[in-house]
């Protein structure tokens, strides 16, 4: 018999829990407040939230208005600073091409996302940008937490403008 060793799903801790809970809460605001595809983000560093964001692209008529954007620049407004290096954000849906090299940019060093994005996931599901040895910054991921809320989320959002 062949031993066959199974990956082990990440283990969050409470803190994750509710920083993604928090994502969620901007996730449904979005959505509610905004009719904007419900994706929320939080920023952490040091214990401390330095970035919130939710999407405006509809709202803000900008295509770059993605909610780890929107977290992205109130962080840098915050600190001063555009690298956020040890940073953790956690985001309802898996990072684009485009907010990924954001994460990189800023020197992000974690990233938690809950549902995967299989047409556009740039944190393993389609792209592997987050971690591509050709940047001079690779970032943490984490893929799954809180999934099934966020999944649903999405997946009501887009029933109901179909």
């Amino acid at each position: 018999m062949t031993n066959t060793l199974l990956p082990t799903p990440p283990l969050f801790s409470t803190e994750d829990e509710g920083y993604m809970r928090h994502a969620l809460q901007l996730a449904a605001h979005a959505r509610d407040a905004e009719n904007e595809v419900p994706v929320g983000a939080v920023l952490v560093q040091g214990g401390e939230i330095i970035g919130l964001g939710w999407n405006r692209n509809i709202t803000l008529n900008d295509p770059s208005a993605h909610a780890e954007i929107m977290a992205l620049r109130a962080a840098g407004e915050k600190l001063s600073n555009y690298r956020m290096p040890g940073a953790t954000l956690y985001v309802t849906l898996e990072p684009c091409a485009m907010c990924s090299m954001a994460l990189v940019h800023a020197r992000i060093g974690r990233v938690v996302y809950a549902a995967t994005d299989p047409k556009t996931g740039a944190a393993g599901s389609v792209f592997d940008t987050l971690i591509s040895d050709r940047h001079n910054h690779r970032v943490a991921v984490e893929g799954g937490l809180l999934a099934d809320e966020a999944s649903t989320m999405l997946r009501e959002f887009f029933r109901a403008r179909r």
